[in-house]
């Protein structure tokens, strides 16, 4: 997967914003303010992204290229890597995975903005 297909995948979701909040180097994806990925832009190797914690266990026993997530909660992140040894089809299913898990969280008010936001 190329950082290109990955980042447009990201931007098609609703309520999705980028930005470069830990400076130039690091892409960071978010849902309503809310961080659901984090990559390198420049190296596009592996990406961060929150998971269900048993899920988290399971994937890094099943996949060698799932770590635990790199300068992140260890419990809640994976790092995914972009090698090609994690099908693209895998890593966007844990990118929906992700997301969702962001959007569950939200506040019911914040919830009903973005529910609103995607009829446009």
């Amino acid at each position: 997967m190329y950082l290109d297909e990955f980042r447009e995948y990201c931007l098609s979701k609703p309520g999705v914003t980028e930005s470069t909040p830990f400076g130039p180097d690091t892409l960071v994806f978010k849902v309503m303010n809310k961080m659901f990925a984090v990559t390198g832009i420049d190296e596009f190797e592996y990406v961060n992204l929150k998971c269900d914690p048993e899920r988290a266990v399971e994937l890094r026993e099943q996949w060698a290229s799932v770590k635990p997530g790199w300068h992140m909660n260890k419990q809640h992140w994976n790092s995914v890597f972009t090698d090609g040894s994690v099908p693209d089809k895998m890593i966007l299913e844990l990118t929906d995975h992700s997301y969702d898990l962001i959007v569950a969280g939200l506040p019911k008010k914040v919830k009903a903005e973005l529910d609103s936001s995607k009829g446009d």
